[in-house]
């Protein structure tokens, strides 16, 4: 494609590949590159972001606060969905890519621009979540990976860096991290080597928990229509929730994954996220679900679940799909309120005691004690109603 002198609009974390990608834009195509950071809770200095993508030569620079907005538009779906892809990650890194990619949109479309960039690599699952998305939201726009049409690697990368004197921030450490409110994802390094466990200097959210402390600590949880409002009877805005249980849940050690995971691309990678807050929600909320539920919604909606879950990880959240499980998956959730009390011990996130006022249990019925209002005269015809089908067959089996 000639785009010669092109207007382009990159997402820009500051690290090395979106910097090196500054400079390669300008002078592969003579582009005006406009730069955008979405702070979906990253933890960066938004300001010392700026300040390095301008001087190493975008035009302008946005800097967008969407941290409500990952929550609310996205964490909250993914926590009605118990999202955890391959019953094991909370897909955070996933539900950050679709809404960066469409505030990418739309400065693209404020700044009149040809073409908007990225820096994933090949290999990975983010250039599907940020591709299908802007060709979504926009057709028309021009998509362009540097890091994947120039076949970059990180020893290239830097001696262009250093060639070209694009400040780079120089790392301590040999991971690859993403994370955001939802989660911490950490690659590269020892990390690729599946047979060795994890350093503990790849975790910063988490201490480990033969160092966590002996005794245990308690939350309690409230739930309104599926998603968290409240800890210890303190309401709080969705953000600071998140961020207060990503605190506390970590100096327990809970919420190290690590795992073998499937890549869209067919790639198995080892995996290992930080996941505080996350791993503590989703077990409260699936037991409050298991409470208000009844037994078909819930065997149901765990093959809802996998899906909504699949088509997130795999950069299809335009998917019409996931619209439509959501419909469902919304429906259950207006039944799901309630408390659900947590007990965070050495890596483990035990829920210990729940209460909804749309509660299917009844200790009546539950109970084995004499005041119990369950007949059990009622259990010898369900019995033989139950497996009549089952024992006739297996009876002719049997000859």
């Amino acid at each position: 494609m000639n785009l010669e002198g092109m207007k382009v609009v990159l997402a820009y974390s500051g690290g090395l590949d979106t910097s090196v990608a500054i400079k390669w834009l300008q002078e592969k195509y003579n582009a005006e590159v406009i730069t955008v950071t979405v702070n979906v809770g990253q933890g960066d200095s938004l300001e010392e972001i700026e300040a390095r993508a301008l001087k190493i030569g975008a035009s302008r620079h946005y800097s967008i606060d969407a941290r409500m907005e990952f929550i609310d538009g996205y964490v909250y779906p993914a926590i009605r969905a118990n999202a955890l892809y391959e019953g094991k990650y909370p897909v955070s890194s996933a539900l950050s890519r679709p809404l960066i990619a469409s505030k990418l949109i739309e400065v693209a479309s404020k700044e009149n621009a040809d073409a908007v960039a990225h820096g994933c690599t090949g290999k990975g699952n983010d250039q599907v979540r940020f591709e299908v998305t802007l060709k979504a939201l926009n057709p028309a726009i021009k998509i362009i990976a540097p890091v994947r049409e120039w076949g970059l690697t990180r020893s290239s990368e830097l001696e262009y860096a250093r060639v070209k004197g694009i400040p780079v921030k120089v790392k301590t450490n040999p991971y690859s991290i993403d994370q955001n409110l939802w989660g911490r994802s950490i690659e590269c390094g020892p990390i690729e080597n599946p047979e060795a466990e994890p350093p503990e200097d790849a975790f910063e959210w988490t201490l480990n928990p033969e160092k966590a402390p002996n005794t245990p600590e308690y939350v309690t949880i409230g739930f309104k229509n599926g998603v968290p409002v409240e800890v210890n009877g303190e309401s709080m805005d969705s953000a600071s929730l998140i961020n207060y249980l990503n605190i506390v849940a970590g100096r327990h050690g809970v919420g190290r994954i690590d795992h073998i995971e499937d890549r869209l691309v067919g790639i198995k990678s080892r995996e290992v996220y930080e996941c505080p807050a996350a791993v503590t929600i989703i077990e409260a909320h699936r037991d409050l679900e298991k409470m208000v539920l009844t037994r078909n919604e819930l065997m149901f909606k765990q093959i809802v679940e996998q899906w909504w879950t699949y088509l997130v990880y795999t950069g299809l959240w335009v998917e019409p799909l996931r619209l439509d499980l959501e419909s469902f998956i919304n429906e259950t959730q207006k039944r799901v309120d309630g408390e659900v009390k947590v007990k965070l011990f050495k890596g483990l996130a035990i829920v210990t005691g729940r209460s909804s006022p749309y509660s299917i249990y009844d200790l009546k019925l539950s109970t084995y004690e004499e005041w119990s209002t369950f007949n059990q005269s009622y259990a010898k015809g369900f019995i033989e109603l139950w497996g009549l089908q089952s024992v006739a067959s297996y009876q002719l089996l049997k000859r």
